[in-house]
């Protein structure tokens, strides 16, 4: 493991950042901090909009104005115009929920003293993912029924018949089987990569600016070393939005597949 690895410096030792960073200590009894920010990002959500819309009017304020402009976005940009002016009303409500959830837990890694992005662990992408993959796949059942679905899902339209002994199990595999582990490992993935490299721009410039020998030469690099952890802190804000929208949309994308009258 990364995080057990000595690396001596100048007469120093330097233990660089890795997976064991990630397994944080448990705050009380058995609630650890990723499982605190999980709450600590429903209850904010909750309570924002709340507010957002405790008093609507129909010249929005500030507050509203803000809470129609994230739902107008995930309504119109996501749902909308993937699933389709006919059938996405009724899939805004999770679609939305699942985009600002996701969202705040991302932005938590670069919130001062939290400081650390629940969805970098990966049970909380996959736990999200297997919802989304409820829903796509219940929603095309209760329209195609079980059969009618399953050969939706398997069974491309104008495909030759001597080629569907081979594509069918792949397109099997493909919908039904890879889609969710592929949602959830995009989000995990990016999320425990982008804060890793924070980790590993602040330690290190930590430890080169205290220990590294000659002087000159470790402030030096390790200023350089905290500008570039401030440059990707502002890099990774902009991936944390992306991977927000990019799940939203997938799940958009999935349950729209699963509604279409052809696959």
């Amino acid at each position: 493991m990364l995080s057990s690895s000595i690396i001596a410096l100048s007469g120093s030792t330097y233990e660089p950042p890795g997976p064991g960073d990630f397994f944080l200590p448990a705050l009380f009894g058995p609630v650890t901090k990723p499982m605190a920010l999980v709450v600590i990002a429903a209850l904010l959500a909750f309570v924002a909009f709340y507010f957002m819309s405790r008093k609507a009017a129909v010249v929005p304020g500030r507050l509203q104005f803000a809470g129609e402009a994230v739902y107008g976005f995930v309504r119109n940009s996501i749902a909308r115009d993937t699933i389709g002016a006919h059938d996405y009303q009724r899939y805004v409500p999770y679609l939305f929920t699942v985009f600002v959830f996701v969202l705040v837990n991302n932005f938590f890694g670069v919130v001062p003293l939290l400081q650390f992005p629940t969805m970098s662990h990966i049970g909380y992408t996959t736990a999200l993912a297997a919802i989304t993959w409820l829903i796509y796949n219940g929603v095309g059942i209760a329209k195609h029924g079980p059969l009618g679905y399953l050969k939706h899902q398997t069974v491309p339209a104008g495909v030759a018949p001597w080629i569907l002994p081979i594509l069918i199990p792949l397109e099997f595999l493909s919908n039904i089987i890879v889609r969710p582990i592929t949602l959830a490992l995009r989000l995990f993935a990016t999320m425990f990569a982008g804060h890793l490299l924070l980790i590993l721009f602040s330690v290190g410039g930590e430890f080169l600016l205290l220990h590294y020998d000659p002087r000159a030469l470790g402030v030096t690099v390790g200023l350089v070393s905290f500008l570039i952890g401030i440059a990707v802190s502002f890099l990774d804000m902009l991936v944390m939005f992306l991977q927000a929208y990019v799940f939203t949309l997938l799940s958009a994308m999935y349950i729209a597949g699963a509604i279409s009258e052809e696959h």
